[in-house]
């Protein structure tokens, strides 16, 4: 009897071994390696060094303006800008060649990430230098622009108007090319 109790001790124990959690943090050491190594941002700007750059395909800061535009009370027009944002984007637009649409974007706000989020596509005009772009939201509140651009294809500007009520909304966005110059 007197080897029973330590058998229970012992049997007690090795279950509890198994209920043990150690809380380590994954080590943020980068591994040494004798390759030169490249992240996604360093990639998308060699890509776009690239000699058969679209004129379209670039990194671009992005910036936005929402204008309101409606009647007073005595039925006079006003204008009045909602909200203004400057440079608070940074995108890559690539070339796509799957999925009906011409371009893509990706947003390069957050660095060192796994996978980049296609944020939204253009599909090329028949004429001009038009394109609609398509934004998606994490939302899943989906809006189209329509994009026109200068033929250095430096700036790209988008439109957007909605009706409501009274009121006539404008959302603006520009893109300025950052890479390749």
């Amino acid at each position: 009897m007197g080897t029973r109790p330590h058998i229970l001790i012992l049997l007690w124990l090795l279950s509890l071994q198994g209920c043990i959690v150690v809380n380590q943090k994954p080590s943020t050491k980068k591994v040494s390696t004798k390759f030169r190594q490249m992240n996604f941002q360093e990639l998308i700007n060699r890509y776009m060094k690239k000699e058969e750059a679209n004129s379209i395909e670039g990194v671009y800061s992005v910036s936005g303006i929402v204008l309101k535009n409606g009647r007073n009370i005595l039925g006079m027009q006003k204008s009045k800008t909602t909200d203004r944002k400057e440079n608070y984007a940074t995108v890559a637009i690539i070339r796509e060649k799957e999925g009906g649409k011409d371009f893509i974007e990706l947003s390069l706000n957050k660095k060192e990430l796994t996978s980049y989020s296609i944020i939204g596509e253009f599909q090329a005009a028949t004429s001009g230098n038009i394109l609609v772009y398509k934004h998606y939201d994490a939302k899943g509140k989906d809006t189209s622009y329509t994009f026109t651009w200068d033929e250095a294809g430096e700036i790209l500007e988008g439109v957007r108007v909605e009706n409501w009520g009274n009121a006539e909304i404008t959302y603006t966005l520009t893109y300025v090319k950052l890479k390749p110059k």
